[in-house]
């Protein structure tokens, strides 16, 4: 008599067939982590859920010294040659959108400025005003009943008995309330929340698709925030304790602006600090083709504040097409507000998007709700609202103009002035044995682990940063596709774009890229079609999903790393793994091996 084989006997073929998809979102996905780091959020959940939890990527440190919640590292100031060079890419926009120009616009006449007041009170036309979210200041305080252990991370309690713990502050509101005193940390959107004369340190771990690395924030420090960070959300969202990772597998997709020390890092914390089992490594671009369900596509990730074009074939990232582009959606909503109060058009309100994070959380909103790329004047009524000296949000009707204009900076980028800040050392690139030390201000004498002779021909050199390209998104796509090779993959990649990244959803942009793409290809190329495939996810969790599914269908796990190794052997030279040398890790991110 014939018995039904188990489900351990049965090949890995035979499985395949017979599984339904599921199935093996359910047995494969259930202890699989997926965690996507990004400059302003990072995105993480289980790869068996839908969607991930998508947290800003910051943290607020209680400290008693100068209230302070703006980047050190950041200068905003814009040069004349800037301002000059951005009124003259807001024209070259203008005559495009058959738009009338800055000047010509600031110039209108009096009746003209009645006539908008007058559509502002709704009474010429009817509101047009979308439902805005309104946000709230952060409580700050915790009751001091409430025990700090339990509201503390993991991350926290090692640095616990270096911290001075905060004063007790009474209410003064109602005498007989109990005693509160400071949180000592605070994570997310409610960090960004924090009303500025509060005694807490906003810190940003990534900026610009890099460590935020400086003479302010040491390598150590932004470690610690980053493993700080995870962990609050591990704690928080998805409930994982600290004793029950150990069963848990971490799939870690990184954006392309990381460098293979950076990779590194990131693996120790992932695999140290937040002691998960194992973990692989996967880079966006091709994440986010196996997100889709394709195998060779153009993928063009705008993100919060870079963006960055990557063709990839038959599963496979070619490094040489590769371009890094240092703007992104943050700011989009500098150059909305810029815009806005050029026409006159904003609140007398003190808006700013550095000293009060809070703005940036609206005008990002705004961007969302209201830019749309197409021919003529887009106007639209809105609510903005005021945030002041910690009390309630005031709202201020007004009338939004251009809006139009501000997301084609993503073509136009002296339409955008993006922050100035400095580049880290050049220790902080190189490949040295332990890569725990803070390098800021040590002197090395030696050279770095210069990788495998099979790596030695990579496109990212171990003593300098990544480089960006100066150059709009269409000139970037076209660029990054010839640089591909064959012509028929040529056009198979100008017929294969996706769009991905929380501005990959801006009205208008699909047909915006398609256009201009189409231009900027030289009349030599035997090329006339472009096409950007609609996205079968969100854009914004496109890469996350596609590290989800990787990690599923990792069956061979032959590429993953092992905790204990890691940690024993992972970040010293002269190792006999590959996967313990930076460039093999790097490398190893750009490909997907299906045993």
């Amino acid at each position: 008599m014939a018995t039904r084989k188990s489900k351990s006997q049965l090949s890995l073929q035979d499985y395949l067939k017979s599984v339904v998809p599921t199935q093996i979102l359910s047995e494969r996905g259930s202890n699989l982590v997926v965690i996507n780091p990004g400059s302003a959020y990072v995105r993480i959940g289980l790869a068996m859920d839908g969607k991930p939890f998508n947290v800003p990527n910051c943290i607020a440190r209680y400290h008693t010294g100068k209230p302070n919640v703006v980047d050190q590292m950041l200068n905003t100031q814009v040069t004349t040659n800037q301002h000059v060079d951005r009124e003259r890419a807001y024209n070259t926009a203008a005559s495009l959108l058959k738009i009338p120009y800055l000047d010509e616009s600031s110039s209108g006449s009096a009746s003209r400025k009645f006539m908008q007041m007058g559509r502002i009170d709704g009474y010429n036309k009817p509101s047009t005003t979308k439902k805005d979210t309104v946000f709230t200041w952060t409580d700050v305080y915790e009751d001091e009943q409430i025990s700090p252990v339990a509201s503390e991370t993991s991350a926290d309690k090692g640095a616990a008995s270096a911290t001075k713990a905060a004063p007790d502050v009474t209410d003064t509101k109602d005498a007989s309330e109990s005693k509160r005193k400071y949180k000592k940390t605070i994570f997310g959107e409610e960090a960004m929340k924090i009303w500025p004369n509060e005694p807490y340190c906003i810190r940003h771990p990534i900026r610009r698709g890099h460590f935020n690395v400086s003479p302010h924030y040491s390598a150590q420090q932004v470690c610690e925030d980053l493993t700080a960070i995870l962990d609050w959300v591990l704690l928080e969202k998805l409930h994982i304790s600290n004793s029950e990772r150990f069963s848990f597998h971490a799939v870690l997709v990184v954006p392309e602006t990381f460098d293979s020390r950076e990779i590194k890092e990131m693996l120790t914390i992932v695999l140290g600090g937040l002691r998960f089992n194992s973990a692989v490594v996967h880079q966006e671009g091709l994440s986010a083709v196996f997100g889709n369900g394709l195998s060779t596509a153009c993928i063009v990730n705008i993100g919060a504040q870079t963006s960055t074009v990557v063709c990839i074939e038959d599963g496979v990232s070619l490094p040489n097409t590769e371009k890094i582009l240092p703007f992104g959606g943050e700011d989009i909503c500098r150059c909305l507000l810029w815009i806005q109060r050029h026409y006159q058009k904003w609140p007398q309100i003190r808006t700013d998007v550095l000293a009060k994070p809070i703005d940036m959380l609206m005008l990002n909103q705004l961007k969302e709700s209201y830019c749309d790329i197409r021919e003529g004047e887009v106007e639209a009524a809105a609510t903005v609202h005021s945030y002041e000296d910690g009390m309630p949000a005031m709202p201020h009707k007004t009338t939004l103009t251009s809006l139009n204009v501000p997301p084609m900076g993503l073509f136009y980028p002296n339409l955008l002035v993006p922050e100035v800040f400095p580049q880290p050392p050049r220790e902080w690139f190189q490949d040295y044995e332990n890569m725990l030390e803070d390098t800021w201000n040590m002197d090395f004498g030696g050279g770095g682990n210069m990788g495998l002779p099979m790596w030695d021909s990579f496109a990212v050199s171990p003593s300098k940063p990544k480089k960006e390209e100066k150059i709009g998104l269409a000139e970037a796509i076209t660029s990054s596709i010839l640089s591909a090779g064959r012509i028929d993959l040529r056009r198979k990649l100008f017929s294969s774009i996706q769009l991905i990244g929380g501005v990959g959803s801006t009205k208008g942009l699909v047909p915006a890229v398609e256009e201009r793409v189409l231009r900027t290809i030289p009349p030599t190329e035997a090329i006339n079609t472009v096409v950007v495939l609609p996205s079968r996810t969100d854009p914004a969790f496109v890469t996350w999903k596609g590290g989800a599914i990787l990690g599923i269908l990792d069956f061979g796990r032959e590429a993953w790393i092992e905790r204990q190794e890691w940690m024993e052997n992972g970040i010293h030279k002269g190792s006999t793994k590959k996967y313990k040398d930076s460039f093999y890790i790097e490398g190893q991110a750009m490909y997907f091996i299906n045993p």
